[in-house]
């Protein structure tokens, strides 16, 4: 992989501004932190370079000014809100991030449940925080939100909600998920703080899409097609152009609430402090890029990427055909077609060939490995297997599993498991590779090259099984499959 992006330079810029925004207000600044804290995969997609835990190291910097607080919608609490990339709840992931930022160092201060309306869900939550010693706040929904400002901004709006007490200079305010009330959390909080007489501000950071980059660079649409199931829409920040006569981007919510930020923050302050939503944020990714034309083909791979699973959840049932049209034409956009994935047509040469499913991968060094499906593997197996025998310069004709060693998995699996399908999936092929290699130099040799296989690019020519899904995911194999299904069943 071509690094584009500096990650070590982007850690200290962005430490450096954020308390630059913090000295701006006073010694108080509520920082609404969209996207992901940590585990920004997409991040690192489309800025080679970039770690997905970039932005937890760059708080881990500021630890000793920071504490965060976490914000729940009472209503997703009720509706038990799902998030789809680690299956779980949004309340049980609120555990799973206080859990992660304390491992870490950072000081989760407390919890906020917001637009709470006597839920009973969101009253047992809050039980259950409090008796595992956390703060737990309530702020309520407000009737008008947010066009009403005079009601919002009053004792009967935001100061009907609790107060966060809060103890350090830099208030990190985040969520699991979109919709949870971060923007409102900090708004009330600054009202309050106003009310006691206590200077504080707002800023956002959000890592896209990148301000000081063109509307239409690949990095910027990429970010569109990966919201094109929210109709995100980057656009010009007209604000920003009017103030000081400079193109920047943004995105279309942004620019659409900030008539109303600033009007409740005249209501707070007499006067607004940003000009434009581009002022009130704090990203610098876009200084940090230091290969443009990496990014850009990081970006547009990206795209086909999103392009294909937007396809294959179509066919699945899980998704209209508007989210597949629109990064449609996100790709037109970004001059960028499938056949441009150089995995897709080796897939699709290789299961020509031989009439059935197969897939492709692409090495570090370029070099396309492809696998077939046969009686005994998967056409995912069998490329794993072939990837990593290559890598350990295994020659093909050489078994690192015998047929011995997969037998007894594949009766395991038809005659005591009840599965209807013999061949071993990725997962079991591993664990078969790795009792092999307890008495097979070759076969620990291919094992070892698993760490190899992270960031290759993959693609298949069938709907993928879950349990492939999820391997490829661990491995870090950037996966892509035709919108098929290998059989014709009805339920898969």
């Amino acid at each position: 992989m071509k690094i584009g992006f500096d990650n070590e330079k982007y850690l200290t810029m962005q430490s450096e501004h954020i308390r630059e925004r913090i000295g701006q207000f006073g010694n108080k600044l509520y920082l609404e932190f969209g996207g992901k804290l940590f585990d920004d995969f997409h991040a690192s997609r489309v800025l080679p370079g970039f770690e997905p835990d970039s932005k937890l190291r760059m708080l881990m910097q500021l630890s000793e000014q920071a504490e965060i607080v976490i914000v729940i919608s009472a209503g997703d609490i009720e509706k038990n809100k799902i998030r789809g990339d680690l299956g779980i709840t949004y309340d049980t992931d609120v555990l799973r991030l206080i859990d992660s930022f304390e491992e870490k160092g950072l000081y989760v201060g407390s919890v906020v449940i917001t637009q709470y309306a006597g839920q009973s869900s969101a009253d047992l939550f809050k039980s259950r925080l409090q008796k595992l010693g956390f703060k737990v706040y309530t702020h309520y929904a407000i009737e008008g939100y947010p066009s009403n400002i005079p009601l919002i901004v009053s004792d009967n709006g935001y100061g009907k909600n609790e107060y966060i007490e809060t103890e350090r200079p830099l208030v990190v305010i985040t969520a699991p998920g979109p919709g949870s009330g971060k923007m409102a959390t900090c708004l009330s909080q600054l009202y309050h703080e106003h009310k006691r007489g206590i200077p504080a501000g707002y800023a956002k950071f959000e890592t896209f899409p990148i301000w000081n980059i063109p509307l239409k660079h690949p990095v910027n649409l990429a970010y569109e097609a990966a919201t094109a199931d929210l109709n995100d829409i980057n656009m010009i920040d007209p604000f920003h152009l009017e103030a000081y006569g400079k193109v920047t981007v943004n995105y279309n919510r942004d620019v659409e609430i900030f008539p109303v930020l600033s009007a409740i923050f005249e209501r707070i302050y007499g006067e607004s402090p940003y000009k434009s939503p581009t002022d009130m944020g704090v990203n610098m990714a876009g200084n940090c890029i230091v290969d443009d034309e990496a990014c850009c083909e990081a970006s547009r791979q990206e795209i086909v990427r999103r392009y294909f699973q937007a396809l294959n959840e179509l066919a699945a049932g899980t998704k209209s055909d508007s989210e597949a049209l629109k990064i449609e034409l996100i790709m037109k956009q970004a001059h960028v077609a499938v056949t441009d994935r150089p995995v897709v047509p080796a897939a699709l040469k290789r299961a020509a060939l031989t009439g059935a499913t197969a897939a492709a991968l692409e090495l570090p060094d370029g070099k396309i490995i492809t696998g077939k499906t046969s009686d005994l593997l998967g056409p995912c197996s069998a490329l794993l297997l072939n990837a990593l025998k290559t890598l350990a310069g295994t020659s093909d004709e050489r078994h690192v599993i015998s047929p011995e060693a997969i037998e007894p998995i594949q009766r395991l699996k038809t005659e005591y498991l009840g599965s209807h399908n013999p061949r071993l999936h990725t997962d079991e092929v591993l664990i078969a590779l790795s009792i092999s290699a307890a008495a097979d130099p070759d076969a620990q040799k291919a094992l070892e090259q698993l760490p190899k296989l992270n960031g290759c690019q993959a693609h298949a020519t069938s709907m993928l099984s879950t349990v492939d899904i999820k391997q490829f995911k661990r491995l870090g194999i950037q996966m892509t499959a035709e919108p098929v299904y290998e059989n014709k069943r009805l339920y898969h």
